[in-house]
């Protein structure tokens, strides 16, 4: 690893020199814009939109539109009179419990190391902070940015988390808020036993980005000049369920089922695996109830007229009765015998 940006802890009176490093990478498959007739890249020229000459890094400066067609033009000069305060020191104003902390105000993640002479001052703020458990918040100058951050410790190392800013937080903003919408115990009551039928422990190894992984066997195909292993399609989505108890019985049945657990309700009919069919089984069963019981009742109906029909014939095949009569005979001769 490179280390981005060299600074100081401001710990109290003591100050710890460290190194930052970015704790996190990005591993999406990255492409470049080419020529599809011939493969070549496609190179961007920064033109003037006034005058409409090309333009250089050297003088290009930062703009900042007012509005109106109107802009302020800001050079290296304005941004250095700035009062950044904190430009190579990453001061702790505060120690909090974690849990206060919003994950939502995390960004990015950064590791730090001790420089010189300022390992045993690293390791006693470590040791320190994972005795308190709690985090401490600071502020750090990046990219000419003041931003809050926290420090915490994971595996044995110090970690900057910068923070976004409170105003940097959307509020949501949604009709359904607004709306007197309320739950029912037994909704609730089943939608917590889904919750504990699929409770676990977080294992982030356990979890892969198979669309990378399937666009990396495209890539790597193309390379080697063969086909392409076309992957099993996913299960397509379960549509709105209509019947929201039904949903989440199959659901926690479903989940059940995926660990190895009995139904619940002993040797019951089996609940339908998908939430989503649910309601629809059940419109199709009552459908096709309907139909059956038609046909049941034609059915009894038909054998009563047959045995009306066959019951004459007998009285009047009576006189074939003496076949009967010899075959006893047979039968006692086969005692004699």
């Amino acid at each position: 690893m490179r280390a981005i940006w060299k600074g100081a802890v401001s710990f109290g009176l003591v100050s710890i020199g460290v190194k930052l490093y970015s704790a996190t990478e990005e591993k999406d498959i990255r492409f470049h814009q080419v020529h599809r007739e011939d493969g070549g890249r496609i190179r961007y020229k920064r033109t003037c939109q006034v005058c409409g000459e090309e333009v250089s890094y050297d003088d290009i400066a930062k703009g900042y539109d007012i509005g109106g067609g109107e802009m302020v033009i800001l050079t290296d000069e304005d941004f250095a009179d700035l009062p950044l305060t904190s430009s190579r020191a990453i001061d702790v104003l505060e120690f909090v419990p974690a849990e206060q902390v919003d994950p939502i105000l995390y960004n990015k993640a950064y590791f730090l190391e001790p420089e010189g002479t300022a390992t045993k001052p690293y390791v006693l703020l470590r040791d320190a902070l994972a005795d308190s458990e709690r985090v401490a918040i600071v502020k750090v100058a990046l990219r000419q940015r003041e931003q809050l951050a926290t420090l915490r410790v994971r595996e044995g190392v110090l970690l900057l988390n910068t923070m976004l800013w409170p105003d940097e937080i959307r509020k949501p903003d949604f009709g359904f808020l607004d709306e007197d919408l309320k739950v029912r115990p037994p909704e609730l009551a089943m939608a917590s036993s889904l919750i504990d039928s699929m409770a676990g422990e977080f294992e982030p190894d356990a979890f892969t980005d198979d669309y990378r992984a399937a666009l990396q066997e495209v890539i790597d195909a193309k390379v080697e000049g063969r086909e392409v292993v076309q992957p099993e399609e996913a299960e397509e989505a379960p549509a709105a369920a209509v019947d929201l108890m039904a949903a989440l019985k199959a659901s926690v049945e479903r989940a059940r089922s995926a660990r190895g657990e009995a139904p619940a309700g002993g040797g019951g009919e089996p609940t339908p695996i998908s939430a989503a069919r649910s309601a629809q089984k059940k419109a199709a069963e009552k459908k096709a109830a309907k139909a059956p019981a038609k046909k049941a009742a034609e059915k009894k109906a038909a054998p009563r007229k047959t045995a009306a029909k066959k019951a004459a014939p007998k009285k009047a095949e009576g006189e074939k009765k003496p076949a009967a009569k010899k075959a006893a005979p047979k039968k006692a001769a086969r005692k004699t015998a």
